[in-house]
């Protein structure tokens, strides 16, 4: 009965970075169509919007039934609870790149800053970086990857400051900038609380390693 359960398990597994690899694609696709005005490419997104959820509540589903028919030791429960868990953070990923391509579609006016979408392509790259240590140190139960994966989390939150900084001082320079800044402002935040949800993933992988809940970032330094 328990090898039927570990089976079950590894597919539950396999299944959770699946999703994880594919949120990571949904993020690179909506900030490149922001940063290009690529709405064709984020309407794309916007009609298949429904395929996070959808799988977010398949394996929810599934690891429920897990807990539910194969009565699994603690050791086991932990792994299924921190999948229960983390792939909720996945699923918000998911809708935070969704809410990219949604303003992609949404902004309007030409006169952008450059500056700052260089700083949005580097969030970008850094927040992907983060999403896949952290389901790399899921898959190995490294729980020193996972604290590390929260302390890039301060890098993130740098380059969200220095956006800000660069949208103020694009918009002081040329007003007419400032409808694309309202959109800059959305999109950094959005790719900071993306950063936010990985290192709740991390949190999670420490959980299912050690058994303990562990508090990876200051509520005291939210923003």
């Amino acid at each position: 009965m328990h090898e039927i359960f570990l089976d079950e398990l590894k597919k539950l597994n396999e299944e959770f970075m699946e999703m994880g690899v594919y949120v990571n694609d949904q993020i690179d696709q909506a900030t490149r169509a922001f940063v290009d005005h690529d709405k064709k490419a984020a309407q794309s997104m916007v009609d298949d919007q429904e395929k996070v959820p959808k799988e977010s509540l398949r394996i929810q589903k599934k690891a429920l039934e897990l807990m539910a028919l194969q009565q699994p030791v603690a050791t086991d429960f932990r792994i299924v609870i921190s999948i229960l868990k983390a792939v909720t953070d996945l699923e918000r990923i998911g809708e935070n790149a969704l809410s990219i391509a949604l303003e992609t579609i949404r902004v309007k006016g030409n006169a952008r800053i450059e500056p700052v979408e260089d700083t949005i392509s580097e969030m970008t790259h850094n927040v992907r970086h983060m999403l896949i240590k952290v389901l790399t140190a899921y898959v190995q139960d490294d729980k020193k990857m996972a604290r590390d994966v929260a302390n890039n989390h301060n890098g993130i939150y740098s380059d969200y400051i220095k956006a800000r900084k660069l949208i103020v001082k694009g918009v002081e320079k040329n007003p007419d900038t400032a409808v694309a800044a309202s959109s800059y402002f959305v999109v950094i935040r959005l790719l900071e609380r993306i950063s936010d949800h990985t290192v709740n993933i991390a949190s999670w992988v420490i959980y299912k390693t050690t058994g303990k809940l562990t508090e990876l970032i200051d509520p005291n330094d939210a923003l």
